[in-house]
């Protein structure tokens, strides 16, 4: 046993031992600075790949919102026909509000010519910019936004604005797209009675 203010001998062989291990050199600073300079390289990497994806997820995720955009449309419009087609006589045969397409309650048993009344895909909300007749029905929607559309055609069940006469067609946008019913065939003109001739008095 050690006595007086001797250290035990496993112990003076311990701290030499720890000594060195903290005295051990680290990694060489080249190595550290290859390391820094491939992280770097790593982080532009990234960067320009961000930069080259970005615009492309833009560009899908708005040919998906127009494709939705169509979709939502071409489903009102139907519904728009279907109201027009299943008037009752002496009822009025285009909508107020879009709302009466969920519940058509001109029949005494309700219809219902819309599942839900659906939002507009570029703005979020049922904000749809109405086409009315001048008597206040709805013939047709539109979308409100103004954003410059990829699909420079008018889809299927919808038509494009006219262009003024002698005026370049300028880009189209997506609130350029109505979905609007065509236009009501006039009514057949009346069947025209012969008059009877005035009987002549005599002179």
């Amino acid at each position: 046993p050690a006595t007086g203010g001797s250290m035990p001998t496993g112990e003076r062989a311990h701290r030499p031992a720890a000594r060195r291990a903290r005295c051990r050199p680290g990694p060489p600073r080249a190595g550290r600075g290859f390391t820094y300079v491939l992280l770097l390289f790593s982080v532009a990497l990234m960067g320009v790949a961000l930069a080259t994806l970005g615009p492309q997820w833009q560009v899908a995720a708005q040919r998906e919102r127009e494709a939705e955009l169509v979709f939502r449309g071409q489903q009102i419009l139907d519904a728009l026909q279907r109201y027009r087609a299943a008037t009752p006589g002496g009822t009025p045969p285009l909508p107020l509000a879009l709302d009466e397409l969920l519940v058509d309650r001109r029949a005494p048993a309700p219809r219902h010519h819309l599942r839900r009344l659906y939002t507009d895909p570029f703005t979020g909300r049922a904000d749809w910019a109405l086409l009315r007749t001048a008597d206040g029905g709805i013939v047709g929607v539109h979308s409100r936004a103004q954003q410059p559309a990829l699909r420079q055609g008018a889809p299927a069940g919808s038509t494009p604005p006219t262009a003024p006469a002698g005026a370049a067609a300028a880009p189209l946008r997506v609130g350029d797209w109505h979905f609007r019913l065509p236009h009501l065939p006039p009514p057949p003109p009346l069947p025209r009675v012969p008059q009877r001739p005035s009987p002549r008095t005599a002179p």
